[in-house]
């Protein structure tokens, strides 16, 4: 009889958190019956107290983490990849058997992924709405994918500062513009909405005749208003879910050591427990 393996999702809030469904839906479509997969309500003031309590275990294999952890795990780990080091933010927590504490960003090659799935492997210019995390996450991935000038469309001096930042430290140009010239954005091939629930609605009016790619990162509710008005135009878009999916393809391969994951399951997994939340 296999040992048992656990992995779980930490962050505050939780209770809304999908992974529990992809994870175990790649569990069984691996044959993995031994893992188990859960939830932790953490914050940042218990991760630690919650991190020395699994060294005693060496069932667990690894951990997904959301906000407001992301950062604030770093101190607290024995290492990390180039690529979490790249935007300081850490998704993915492999536990050694030794006790060993390795963080990885699942979350740029993710993004990638979902875009290379949907046929966008390069793009002569981009453009990003919002800044924060995930819009340091998507100048990662566009530096790798875009040939061309960034554009990203904030509010504040503050915020601007801080992409332009992030476009230097990442080898990206990153140009900034005022929020209020947020339509603007529209006229680069590809766009990558990074802003939360309800922040693009009114920019759906605005969308071209001939919109290139969105990447909407919501999946919650979907479609946002943006989404649908771009789907209307005809335009190709990525959500969330495609992002949520891809990023959690690569943690299941990285904590199981399987590959490849089996990625249409799990996507299928998500749809369903979308449709049961929208439907309760």
């Amino acid at each position: 009889m296999n040992p048992r393996r656990r992995a779980a999702v930490l962050g505050a809030p939780i209770a809304h958190s999908l992974s529990p469904v992809l994870h175990r839906a790649a569990y069984a479509g691996l044959g993995l019956t031994d893992w188990s997969y859960d939830r932790f309500e953490v914050d940042e003031a218990g991760l630690l107290g919650f991190l020395d309590g699994l060294r005693a275990d060496p069932s667990w294999a690894g951990l997904s983490l959301t906000m407001p952890l992301k950062r604030a795990v770093i101190p607290l780990l024995d290492e990390i990849t180039d690529t979490a080091a790249s935007v300081e933010a850490v998704n993915t927590v492999l536990l050694g058997e030794d006790g060993r504490r390795t963080g990885d960003n699942t979350d740029i090659p993710g993004m990638i992924a979902a875009l290379h799935e949907r046929g966008v492997r390069t793009a002569g210019s981009a453009a990003i709405l919002g800044a924060g995390a995930t819009a340091s996450s998507a100048v990662a991935a566009l530096s790798r994918i875009c040939t061309g000038p960034i554009t990203a469309y904030v509010r504040g001096e503050a915020r601007a500062a801080e992409m332009r930042g992030w476009g230097e430290r990442l080898g990206a140009e990153v140009r900034t513009a005022a929020w209020a010239d947020a339509a603007e954005a529209f006229e680069a091939p590809l766009v990558i909405a990074t802003t939360p629930a309800g922040t693009t609605d009114a920019l759906a009016r605005s969308v071209p005749d001939r919109p290139g790619t969105l990447f909407d990162v919501l999946y919650e509710p979907w479609p946002t208003g943006l989404a649908a008005a771009w789907s209307r135009r005809g335009g190709p878009v990525v959500s969330g879910l495609d992002l949520l999916v891809h990023q959690a393809v690569l943690q299941v391969e990285r904590m199981t050591g399987r590959s490849p994951a089996p990625l249409a399951p799990m996507r299928k997994a998500g749809e369903r427990a979308l449709g049961d939340r929208a439907q309760a």
